[in-house]
């Protein structure tokens, strides 16, 4: 006759299901046992009944192998780390992929190609922003053009007071070259006469020494300014 199977529910009676904790435990801690044996593994158990006692079992010791366990899980969480880092980095390279692809999208369509698909209103609106667009590439070119022109007047005027000082420059150079004629015109002679007097003494003593009969040979150094 086949045994009923009974059904796993907790057991309402307190004596009841002390008892068939005591069986259980046993049971379990002897398979523990069997396994460690048989296939030469380290097992720890560790049970505490609804009172809160402590019952355990260990194939070798508690403490190692709970130190070996916990070993274990550190290594394990290592182990995964990197593993969430590359899922987070692929999700980031995939947002970034389908951002970059909306975004050649849109650069297509303001070029014209790729309209097919839009709406009368996503039209519209590709328009709107190409008015705006327009508008601010004209706005910033007429703001160049006139920082050109204002530096281009910068320039003219500062040439315009160079060749201003040049022309003065040049203009003062033929006075002090009259000055220097009009000075040799009335060079001072080293006894104080002027250059007409003493020509006009040299030619009345070249007279008087021609009327005698001499020979005279006079030379006259005359200062230069």
């Amino acid at each position: 006759m086949a045994r009923e199977r009974r059904e796993i529910k907790r057991i309402e009676s307190a004596a009841a299901r002390q008892v068939t904790f005591s069986k259980r435990r046993r049971g379990l801690f002897k398979k523990a046992e069997e396994l460690s044996v048989l296939c030469d593994a380290d097992v720890a158990l560790i049970v505490f009944s609804s009172t809160g006692k402590l019952s355990q079992f260990a194939s070798s010791s508690m403490n190692e192998i709970i130190d070996k366990y916990s070993t274990h899980s550190k290594n394990l969480g290592k182990t995964d780390q990197p593993t969430l880092d590359l899922n987070l980095e692929h999700s980031k390279y995939a947002n970034l992929n389908d951002q970059l692809a909306e975004a050649s999208l849109r650069l297509r369509q303001m070029r014209g190609e790729e309209l097919e698909g839009l709406s009368v209103d996503e039209l519209q609106q590709l328009e709107k922003n190409l008015e705006t667009g327009l508008h601010k590439v004209l706005q910033t070119k007429d703001q160049q053009f006139l920082e050109q022109i204002n530096e281009l007047h910068r320039k003219s005027s500062q040439l315009a007071e160079e060749n201003k000082k040049l022309r003065n420059q040049v203009a003062q150079v033929p006075t002090a070259g009259k000055l220097v004629v009009v000075d040799t015109e009335n060079v001072i002679a080293e006894d104080g006469q002027s250059s007409e007097s003493v020509m006009t003494a040299l030619h009345s003593g070249s007279s008087q020494d021609n009327d005698d009969g001499s020979d005279v040979s006079l030379k006259l150094a005359l200062p230069w300014k």
